[in-house]
C-alpha cells in the first residue's frame, strides 16, 4: 500500500501485530495496539490468546515510562471493549492511564461491545477517532465478525482437482481406504497450515469411507481442529481414522445422540435443513471457522446453499480423463499461488 498518512502506518503496525497470534485466539477477535509519543512508537503488544490480556493492556505494559501515557496516542485496529469478562474492559483502562487520544481501525459489531467501549472513552474525555484502514481491519477479524454477525462459522470450502476438473476418479469398494492424491506435497502442507489457523473441518460419508482420513494437523505446528463429519446411518466404524479417538470427533447423524470418549453424535432433525442444523451446532460450540473439505456433493451443497465464504481451489498437475466432477461455482479470483506443479485459487463470495 502506497502513500500511508502517519495514522494508516500506526494502524498496518497494529494489524501485523494483531496476526501474529493467527489461529491462538478464539474465541477472541486478533488485535493489535501501538502507543505512539511524539511520532516514536513507545510501546506495543498484542492479544496471544484467549484469557490473556488483550492488545491494548499488553502496549501499555510495555512502556517503560509510564508518565508519558497522558501524552500519548493509542492505536488499535479493533474497538476497546467495555465490558467484564475474562479480563476488566480496556476502554477503563485507557481512561485510568490518562490516554488523551485513541485512533481506532474498525468499531466492533459483537453485541456485548458494538459501540460501548468507544462511548465510554468520549464521556471521559477521550478524543475518538475511527475508521484508519477499516477494510483492512474488518478483513483481518472476517471470521469474529461473520460468526457474530451471521450467527454461524465462517465458511472455507476446500478440494484438489485436476487439470480437467475431477475431484477422484470412480472407484469401487475394493479401492476405498486411501485417498487418491492430485496435487504435490508443498500444496499439502500449506492445507496443514490452513488447518492449524481455523476451528473445524467437515467431510461427508464418502469422502471418510473413500479416503479414510485423519483431518489433523500433521506436515505443520498447530492446534487440531474439530473433526466433524456428516454419516447419516452412522456408517463408520472403528476401523476409520476420524473413529480413533484421538481426537475431538462429532458425527452428524440421523441415529442417535451419544458421547464415546472423545467422539460425539449428533442427531439430526430430518424435518429441518440438515446443512443449517450442522452450522447451527457449530455456533452453539462457539466454532468461528469451518473447512469444508468434501466430497464434491458436501462442498456442492453448500454451494447451493449459497452458505460459504471463501473456496480454495487446489489444480494439480495430473489429468483423470474421467471420474467425479469438481463442484461447479461462480465467485470472484482473490488469489493465486503457485505450489511448484500445484497451483491454489482463493475465491471469495460477494453474494
Amino acid at each position: 500500500m502506497n502513500h500511508l498518512s502517519q495514522e494508516e502506518k500506526y494502524m498496518q503496525r497494529c494489524l501485523q501485530l494483531a496476526q501474529m497470534a493467527e489461529g491462538n485466539t478464539y474465541p477472541n477477535p486478533m488485535v493489535g495496539s501501538v502507543i505512539v509519543h511524539e511520532g516514536k512508537i513507545i510501546g506495543e503488544g498484542y492479544h496471544r490468546k484467549a484469557g490473556e490480556p488483550h492488545a491494548e493492556v499488553n502496549a501499555v505494559n510495555s512502556v517503560k515510562d509510564q508518565s508519558l501515557l497522558c501524552q500519548s496516542t493509542l492505536y488499535v485496529n479493533l474497538e476497546p471493549c467495555a465490558h467484564y469478562g475474562k479480563t476488566p474492559p480496556c476502554s477503563k483502562l485507557i481512561i485510568d492511564k490518562a490516554i488523551p487520544n485513541v485512533v481506532i481501525g474498525c468499531i466492533d459489531s459483537y453485541s456485548e461491545v458494538a459501540g460501548k467501549g468507544i462511548e465510554m472513552m468520549k464521556q471521559a474525555g477521550v478524543d475518538v477517532k475511527t475508521c484508519v484502514l477499516e477494510a483492512e481491519s474488518l478483513e483481518l477479524n472476517r471470521r469474529f465478525f461473520t460468526f457474530h454477525n451471521k450467527q454461524r462459522p465462517y465458511i472455507i470450502l476446500k478440494w484438489a482437482e485436476t487439470q480437467d476438473g475431477f475431484v477422484d476418479i470412480e472407484r469401487t469398494n475394493a479401492d476405498y481406504g486411501t485417498p487418491t492424491w492430485i496435487t504435490n506435497e508443498w500444496a499439502r502442507r500449506a492445507v496443514h497450515e490452513q488447518r492449524a489457523n481455523e476451528q473445524a473441518i467437515l467431510v461427508g460419508t464418502q469422502t471418510a469411507l473413500k479416503d479414510n482420513p485423519s483431518l489433523t494437523v500433521r506436515d505443520w505446528v498447530g492446534k487440531q481442529p474439530l473433526r466433524c463429519v456428516i454419516d447419516k446411518e452412522c456408517t463408520l466404524d472403528g476401523q476409520y481414522q476420524l473413529l480413533d479417538n484421538r481426537h475431538q470427533t462429532v458425527i452428524f447423524n440421523l441415529k442417535k445422540d451419544e458421547r464415546i470418549e472423545l467422539i460425539e453424535y449428533v442427531k439430526l432433525d430430518t424435518a429441518k435443513d440438515l446443512t443449517l442444523q450442522v452450522l447451527e451446532d457449530l455456533w452453539q460450540r462457539n466454532i468461528q471457522s469451518l473447512i469444508v473439505e468434501g466430497g464434491s456433493a458436501t462442498l456442492q451443497r453448500f454451494i447451493d446453499a449459497n452458505l460459504w465464504d471463501e473456496a480454495h481451489r487446489y489444480v494439480g498437475d495430473v489429468f483423470f480423463k474421467k471420474g467425479i466432477k469438481a463442484p461447479a461455482f461462480v465467485a470472484n479470483l482473490q488469489q493465486r499461488q503457485t505450489f511448484g506443479g500445484s497451483q491454489l485459487f482463493v475465491y471469495r463470495n460477494n453474494l
